[in-house]
């Protein structure tokens, strides 16, 4: 499936449709050039889930954990894994780091999957690839088995 992002409100509108089909243990995996706007996609998923404030990339870090409210303070609705593998050298690297201690009942947001070994092959991926265009952006969407159903439009 293609979808047209002509604009930034297009990409947050997105952004927000993911959010609110994204379960525990799903990975949204993003792939696209530099510049393709895998970072401002994350970013709409993540306010979408109801983060309110900055979103750091994760391009240093390598991986940013954004939890549910507690106590009064402000939170996603799930508990939600933002990474970044784009300085991974070798899929290896993503078990190094702990990714999968990270992941147990939590969403994945990846950004350069590829450098991680990839998640296509997970019944609870969603691939999406963004391209830039004439007209903004074109997300080229491939649902695993479990978004059947509840793909993001």
């Amino acid at each position: 499936m293609k979808i047209a992002l002509p604009d930034l409100a297009a990409m947050e509108r997105f952004g927000r449709a993911i959010a609110d089909q994204l379960r525990p243990d799903d990975v949204v995996a993003l792939t696209g050039g530099l510049g393709a706007g895998k970072t401002t996609l994350a970013r709409a998923i993540i306010a979408g889930l109801g983060h309110e404030g900055e979103v750091p990339s994760p391009s240093f870090a390598i991986i940013e954990v954004y939890d549910p409210p507690v106590s009064g303070k402000s939170g996603v609705r799930l508990p939600l894994v933002h990474a970044d593998f784009y300085r991974l050298k070798h899929p290896s690297e993503a078990d190094e780091i702990g990714l999968d201690d990270y992941r147990q009942g939590a969403a994945l947001l990846a950004e350069w999957p590829d450098h991680a070994g990839g998640f296509a092959h997970e019944p609870g991926c969603l691939s999406i690839t963004l391209e830039v265009a004439d007209e903004g952006r074109i997300a080229i969407v491939e649902a695993g088995t479990d978004w059947l159903g509840r793909e993001p439009k």
